[in-house]
């Protein structure tokens, strides 16, 4: 009979698509489930996955307010209730405050828990973990604010990547007359992006022949808006929302613009696409941070703080960028030296091993 596991997950796209990655890789050789907060269900398929959804508590807000703090009781109690009905054997957690009354039942009940984190510094309910835990899945094995104490834990995988990722690399080739750029904000989108990058993109596109696709919160005002923005100034443009085919617009792009995500950069180094990061200042942890400087100290991508990207100068950054086709090839050789190892047989061996043996 092979073992039960439920992964649990929620809130950003940076928790929940590596949950649906770990789902993918597991179900042939366990029986898997998911379950997720509202709002991690709406990056999740529901035509491919099958999952549960439950209600969540910020963690920063259930200490301080005692009508939270009693939600999250009541969270424990109705875990551990849904844990022995199902019988599970292992509980995975992607990390996040939507995990925790999860893995307070799990470790109550005895059952083996795992984690994974997608970051480069590890996030605080991983952190809480880490004394109850069997491994931790980390993509290095040198993570910010990661105990020592707990080292022996680590389990080093190649990035999670989504299969059709795979699929993408083997099929590119790509000859384009324009410059294609693509500038996406993530999962939890950024309006800044918005703002602050079109002025950007007008003086860049008075010097060079470009094409953009640009990822935006979609609302009919804002795509009229931008859009008639980008058609004033004759630019060839389309716009889109996290939800659309984005894999289509990164393996298309000449260089991308972007958060620093994990997931994100994932694929941009593995599909060898030429990235610019700016990371979310107000990301936990300055998790996003730690992500762009670990390809940047591979010397893989650039980085600029927020306050610094926004700048004048920025157009001819990356009209330097656009003509200088050494550093960029540097980059694309960079990224390949640290990718080839990625492949899903490599991580899905190594996930599969260290389940069954501990």
């Amino acid at each position: 009979m092979k073992k039960k596991i439920l992964i649990t997950t929620g809130g950003s796209g940076g928790h929940t698509i590596p949950a649906t990655i770990l789902f993918d890789h597991l179900k042939k050789n366990f029986e898997v489930f998911l379950e997720t907060d509202k709002r991690g269900a709406s990056f999740i398929d529901s035509k491919k996955y099958k999952y549960k959804v439950f209600s969540s508590v910020k963690l920063d807000s259930f200490f301080t307010i005692p009508i939270n703090l009693f939600k999250i009781i009541i969270l424990f109690f109705n875990s551990i209730i849904y844990l022995k009905k199902n019988n599970f054997n292992i509980i995975i957690s992607t990390g996040g405050y939507m995990s925790i009354p999860t893995c307070f039942a799990a470790k109550i009940l005895g059952l083996d828990i795992f984690l994974l984190e997608p970051n480069m510094a590890i996030g605080r309910s991983n952190r809480f973990f880490l004394n109850f835990t069997k491994k931790i899945f980390c993509y290095s094995a040198n993570l910010k604010y990661f105990p020592k104490k707990y080292e022996k834990k680590i389990i080093v995988i190649p990035s999670l990547l989504r299969k059709e990722i795979y699929e993408i690399k083997s099929n590119k080739e790509k000859e384009y007359k324009k410059f294609k750029i693509l500038i996406i904000g993530g999962s939890q989108g950024a309006m800044i992006f918005e703002k602050k990058i079109i002025p950007l993109i007008i003086q860049l596109s008075k010097k060079l022949n470009i094409s953009i696709y640009h990822q935006i919160k979609f609302d009919e005002k804002k795509y009229k808006e931008i859009s008639e923005t980008y058609q004033k100034n004759n630019i060839n443009f389309e716009l889109f929302n996290f939800k659309h085919n984005i894999l289509k617009y990164i393996s298309e792009s000449d260089l991308v613009i972007t958060r620093a995500g994990a997931s994100t950069l994932a694929e941009l180094v593995y599909l060898n696409i030429p990235f610019v990061a700016v990371p979310f200042p107000q990301s936990k942890d300055n998790h996003q941070l730690e992500n762009a400087n670990y390809y940047k100290n591979k010397n893989c991508c650039w980085v600029f703080e927020e306050k610094n990207f926004f700048k004048e100068n920025s157009n001819i950054f990356l009209l330097n960028l656009a003509t200088n086709t050494n550093e960029i090839a540097e980059k694309k050789e960079n990224m390949r030296k640290i990718s080839y190892q990625n492949t899903w047989n490599n991580i899905n061996e190594i996930l599969v091993k260290t389940l069954y043996e501990n």
